[in-house]
């Protein structure tokens, strides 16, 4: 594994210099493809494996973009930890780029839930990065642990060494399936809490084509010096800094994980990613100019969309790139909506607000396809939607929709806002399906 430079606003990535093509790999949330014991990113059909500790490392030394160049499917294990990765980063040496970091700051609790395994992640408020974790296992052995990190300045000397641990039941399911084929004594914490006979104990050994190992209690397998008493709860902790590191932003504020695991991390990574896509969202209302000619007119608009009066509810399209589009819908008191709600006190109904930001997203996905009217999108669900404030005769709609991940399959995943001036006044999350008709 290599590390190099890399520009302002290059981020984390991963490379496979031993596959054709040296295929990228962003080190993206939205790329996980598997989380058994590591983190698993996938580009394509080409993948890395367990990058949680050298994620965590990138983060630990303040590191903000770099190329990371790997000459297979797996980050090198190393000892478990994230020491080397540090020591090695350290001795290349760090420069200042002059790109302002963004942040993405928790304003609210966020919270992850598995009820079933008893997992628990939560975000509060907080001025900096810090987390407390909670591990427990039905162990003798290992039972309860607890680990807390006020501020990243500490990780180099109270994290990144510990090491990751396994237990001696886990070893042989575990190579029966693929994994911890490099593993060995010296680069993780081998924990048996359960009394064992020598003939197993050599059996596994030999498996692993380790030399057998005399135990005599139950324990540290190793017989290792611990670095600290609770250092499977820092390694738990270093790996849900790596793993959230994959949100794509710094975060500002306090993690509480009670139980975590790579799949959890992730699945709350995938949660404050959304949450921070949302802030920017709403940090940054479209700018709209009556004065300026917009990119397609309602007649533009009719030729893509099926809907006609009194459903066709997006006016003009005023911009539209990669992966966004910016709509506008003027609300006049000739709705025929106003009639009935309500007659003393007209108020848009919020369905008709959802569905002319769908429509809007409808055009974003219609424009890029065939131009022969040929197309329909179909929503197949809505997701936290909400209202923020009502919409009346003489308010003009500014949607703002933004493609989450790339259409896959002719489905298309979108985040929407509504603006009323610089106010939100509807929120919410799309999924549609693309048919032809």
């Amino acid at each position: 594994m290599t590390f190099k430079p890399a520009p302002e606003d290059h981020g984390f990535k991963f490379q496979r210099i031993d596959v054709e093509g040296k295929p990228v790999i962003h080190a993206d949330v939205s790329k996980v493809k598997g989380t058994s014991r590591g983190t698993v990113l996938q580009e394509g059909e080409v993948g890395v494996s367990t990058i949680e500790h050298t994620m965590a490392a990138l983060l630990g030394m303040d590191i903000d973009n770099v190329l990371i160049e790997v000459n297979g499917p797996e980050a090198p294990i190393l000892d478990g930890s994230s020491a080397p990765i540090v020591a090695a980063l350290k001795e290349a040496g760090l420069i200042e780029q002059k790109a302002r970091r963004e942040y993405f700051e928790i304003k609210q609790k966020i919270v992850y839930r598995n009820e079933e395994h008893g997992i628990e992640l939560i975000a509060l408020p907080d001025d900096e990065f810090a987390l407390d974790v909670m591990i427990s296992y039905d162990s003798v052995v290992l039972g309860n642990q607890f680990a807390t990190l006020d501020s990243l300045n500490d990780f180099e000397k109270h994290v990144a060494p510990c090491r990751t641990f396994v237990f001696v039941r886990e070893l042989e399911m575990l190579l029966k399936n693929n994994l911890v084929k490099g593993g060995d004594l010296d680069n993780a914490i081998v924990i048996m809490d359960q009394q064992m006979q020598q003939q197993e104990l050599d059996r596994i050994a030999d498996l692993f084509n380790h030399e057998h190992v005399q135990v005599d209690k139950i324990g540290v397998l190793n017989n290792v010096d611990l670095h600290f008493e609770n250092e499977c709860a820092r390694h738990k902790l270093l790996d849900v800094i790596g793993d959230l590191a994959l949100v794509g932003k710094r975060i500002k504020g306090r993690i509480i994980a009670r139980r975590p695991g790579h799949m959890a991390n992730t699945e709350f990574a995938r949660i404050l990613q959304r949450e921070c896509k949302r802030q920017s969202a709403l940090n940054s209302a479209p700018e709209y100019d009556p004065n300026v000619t917009p990119l397609y007119d309602i007649n533009d608009i009719k030729r893509m969309l099926p809907h006609r009066s009194p459903f066709l509810l997006v006016d003009k399209i005023m911009d539209k790139g990669d992966d966004f589009i910016i709509g506008i819908k003027n609300v006049t008191m000739d709705e025929p909506f106003f009639s009935g709600h309500f007659p003393a006190e007209p108020v848009m109904p919020g369905v008709l607000i959802v569905e002319a930001m769908a429509q809007c997203g409808g055009v974003f996905v219609i424009s890029s396809l065939p131009a022969d009217g040929n197309y329909s999108t179909y929503f197949m669900k809505l997701d936290n939607i909400k209202f923020r404030k009502k919409v009346i005769p003489g308010d003009t709609l500014i949607f703002k929709l933004k493609l989450v991940g790339p259409i896959r399959r002719g489905i298309a995943n979108m985040i929407g806002y509504a603006f009323v001036g610089d106010t939100v006044v509807c929120e919410g999350e799309f999924m549609a399906q693309i048919v032809k008709n």
